[in-house]
């Protein structure tokens, strides 16, 4: 079941955040948030924004984010995506369903006109996804940020909605 995150989500999200943040390189924070940063995140995702869990026997293991992508007013018709999904739960389609749920979020009420998303040029996984739903490449930064030892660069997708 996806639905709109509460705050007794929170811990959950932080939990598959943070494995991420320590274990991957599909966000580029490096140092794992506090429970201050999620309750921020949460206010934040409310009006047109989109904060959403994908909820399996009361269990939460995967979350879907359309955020502010940028503060300058002209960019209120595009959102960032962001999907994360529980590690073991992985290859499972959670990703597909939470992207669906989002995109058609998005487009209810013509809430969004464009979709982006920043995707570590490595993750194949990701932009298999992004393409899978109609996401076009918009460019590629090199070098946009180091972790693990290594440069990393980001590609940028898009969707008109």
């Amino acid at each position: 079941m996806i639905r709109k995150a509460t705050e007794h989500d929170l811990s959950a999200i932080k939990d598959i955040y943070n494995y991420a943040v320590l274990n991957t390189t599909a966000t580029y924070d490096i140092n794992p948030r506090d429970d201050k940063y999620f309750a921020n995140m949460l206010s934040e995702h409310t009006g047109k924004y989109l904060l959403a869990v994908y909820e399996d026997n009361g269990d939460i293991i995967g979350y879907v984010a359309l955020s502010q992508f940028s503060r300058r007013d002209a960019y209120d018709i595009t959102a960032e995506l962001s999907v994360y999904v529980k590690a073991d739960c992985q290859n499972k389609h959670i990703g597909t369903q939470l992207m669906e749920y989002a995109l058609s979020y998005a487009q209810t009420e013509n809430r969004f006109l464009t979709i982006v998303s920043l995707i570590t040029s490595d993750n194949e996984h990701s932009i298999y996804l992004h393409r899978k739903f109609g996401f076009e490449f918009g460019g590629k930064i090199k070098n946009a940020g180091f972790k693990f030892n290594r440069m990393l660069g980001v590609d940028i997708y898009y969707k008109n909605l």
